[in-house]
């Protein structure tokens, strides 16, 4: 953990924004990507044949080139965002197995307000209204399900969805895990910070991905990237 990384968590435990995590099994796993855009892996259940969705990358895909250095696999990247998609369309070495597509993900599929960061140097946006996004400042933004989104990719099962959507996380998590798809592990930046209830938000997404049979196996240093794996 960096020294600001850790400041950073000390103080977000003692002001009480970060709910108290544990982790419920203990499976090997390796971190992926840099300190700003990583996350654990159980990476034994990965290969060159592993089918990797990754939503909200900003300008940092670190994690998503980690993925694809170790194992050679596609990772299908996803980000409606548009200074992301800006970044991306310039962006000359991008892996050949990296393929973007520059929507994001909701409980349906459609047009949205999608509004952009008070400061104009920072990338990320939401369609969640909280503390980071300035509600005078909103472009519409094309969204998809996750349904729509493997039927139009032709998708029966995802290895490894990862997703850090500022604060959308929380709307959307019961629309993911009841599309009839097989997803091994899910990866969520969770930003219980962004609410005055997010520690309610955090105990209910833990909830609903416990009843869904996936279990917390990774837990960054600051308390906001998890890792869940589906036991059957």
């Amino acid at each position: 953990m960096s020294k600001i990384t850790k400041i950073k968590t000390m103080i977000n435990a003692s002001l009480g924004r970060i709910t108290n995590l544990k982790k419920n099994i203990s499976i090997d796993h390796q971190w992926f990507g840099n300190e700003y855009g990583g996350f654990y892996v159980a990476s034994n259940e990965l290969n060159n044949k592993s089918i990797v969705y990754s939503f909200g990358i900003g300008e940092d895909i670190s994690f998503d080139e980690a993925i694809i250095k170790k194992f050679d696999c596609e990772v299908f990247a996803f980000d409606p965002t548009p200074k992301s998609i800006n970044w991306v369309k310039n962006k000359t070495d991008l892996p050949a197995q990296f393929h973007f597509f520059p929507f994001g993900i909701d409980d349906k599929s459609g047009n949205v307000e999608f509004m952009l960061p008070y400061n104009d140097s920072h990338v990320s946006g939401s369609v969640i209204k909280q503390k980071n996004v300035n509600e005078q400042k909103v472009v519409k933004v094309p969204m998809k399900c996750l349904s729509d989104i493997i039927r139009d990719l032709n998708h029966t099962s995802v290895d490894l969805l990862k997703m850090d959507i500022e604060g959308s996380e929380y709307k959307i998590i019961e629309n993911i895990l009841d599309t009839p798809l097989e997803i091994k592990q899910i990866l969520i930046e969770i930003h219980e910070r962004f609410f005055e209830n997010g520690k309610d938000k955090t105990q209910k997404l833990l909830s609903v991905l416990e009843q869904y049979g996936y279990k917390l196996f990774g837990v960054s240093d600051s308390m906001e990237e998890l890792s869940f794996i589906k036991i059957k």
